[in-house]
């Protein structure tokens, strides 16, 4: 091979080689940035003051912020009511879990008007107002799991109304003819506010709540987890209440939650 045709080769290499070790380098940067492939489960926050929340989330490998708060009368101030993403979700390491905490005194929030919502765009609208969905009464109407009325206590609410911040607002919703069952989820293992709404994401209805003996306080209820339920995996009418039992005994949490 002449000198100059090794030249060449050489440099060609030599080219290929570093383009190489740039797009490496480029793929492992971006997995440093992007944290590529590594995904942690959310904790759950629920009832920890922000310092343990922080404190759980560095072990975690993700991050907390409060964004929001919401009163709660019987819960004590200042700790976790309510995140998202959800504790159990997917997240990415690194990731912001958002808090929602329990205020110290109550404020008045404004009612939105939930009327033709989709059941769980009205949850959201709620939770984005301090609000917390209660009761799903079914009547029948051409179009399943479209708000229909939004009341608190009994009491019909209009859109614009001031009520206190971690109000529980039920809704009246339709039922039509066809489509109108769902399957009973897994609640085994779930703290009581993430059992409700995984409940109410498959429209039902939290049924009767067995508290175990040593259960005394609403911070207990709140830390508690369900190891017992009704109907887990049946199908059941949109709007059935769903019982289910809260202990704070880990041994009587079935394994493989």
């Amino acid at each position: 091979m002449a000198l100059k045709d090794k030249w060449i080769v050489k440099n060609l290499l030599g080219a290929l080689i570093f383009f190489a070790v740039v797009l490496i380098g480029a793929s492992l940067g971006l997995r440093l940035v992007t944290r590529h492939g590594r995904t942690v489960k959310a904790p759950d926050f629920t009832n920890m003051t922000v310092e343990e929340a922080e404190k759980a989330a560095s072990e975690a490998s993700v991050r907390v912020k409060v964004t929001d708060s919401v009163f709660v009368r019987r819960l004590g101030a200042g700790v976790v009511y309510r995140q998202l993403p959800k504790p159990g979700a997917t997240v990415k390491q690194g990731r912001s879990i958002f808090l929602t905490i329990n205020s110290i005194v109550p404020r008045k929030v404004v009612v939105p008007n939930l009327y033709g919502y989709s059941v769980l765009e009205a949850r959201a609208e709620l939770q984005n107002r301090g609000l917390n969905l209660g009761r799903l009464q079914y009547v029948r109407d051409i179009a399943t799991n479209n708000v229909l009325k939004q009341s608190i206590d009994g009491v019909e609410i209009k859109a614009g109304d001031l009520v206190v911040s971690g109000s529980v607002v039920d809704l009246t919703v339709g039922l039509g003819r066809e489509d109108n069952t769902t399957v009973v989820p897994r609640l085994i293992g779930m703290k009581y506010i993430r059992a409700v709404d995984a409940l109410h994401d498959a429209f039902l209805n939290e049924g009767s709540v067995r508290f175990d003996p040593g259960i005394r306080t609403y911070a207990d209820s709140m830390n508690a987890v369900v190891y017992r339920q009704d109907a887990a995996g049946a199908v059941r009418t949109l709007g059935t209440s769903i019982g289910f039992s809260l202990t704070l005994d880990p041994v009587k949490v079935p394994e493989g939650k």
